[in-house]
């Protein structure tokens, strides 16, 4: 059973389609950490990395299918698990990054208490 949790966005998650890095790390790692992605982020990697595998002159049905073999070593967590978390998120955050909260309620949302 993994002891540390981690929250990924739509960048890591789309770094991880588009080079081997990334994607090394997490799976290097999914037996010790439990890697979790907001529904949020995951659409948004899902929506925006077609675009970008054809400008990097691949096939973006094989982005969606590395996309998806990643979401197998993640656990998806929904706004019912970080919504509540939302006010808190979006005041820490401030003029930052108003539209990350969804990141920052799911880092309170699974973390230590």
């Amino acid at each position: 059973m993994p002891n540390r949790a981690l929250v990924v966005d739509a960048n890591i998650l789309v770094r991880a389609v588009l080079g081997k890095r990334v994607r090394a790390v997490i799976e290097a790692h999914a037996e010790e950490v439990s890697f979790f992605v907001p529904e949020a982020a995951y659409f948004e990697a899902e929506e925006h990395l077609p675009t970008l595998f054809v400008k990097h002159g691949g096939n973006p049905e094989k982005a969606l299918s590395v996309l998806r073999c990643l979401r197998s070593l993640m656990v998806p967590i929904g706004n019912d698990v970080y919504g509540e978390f939302e006010t808190e998120a979006r005041q820490r955050l401030t003029a930052q990054d108003p539209e990350g909260w969804p990141i920052l309620a799911s880092a309170l949302a699974v973390g230590p208490r």
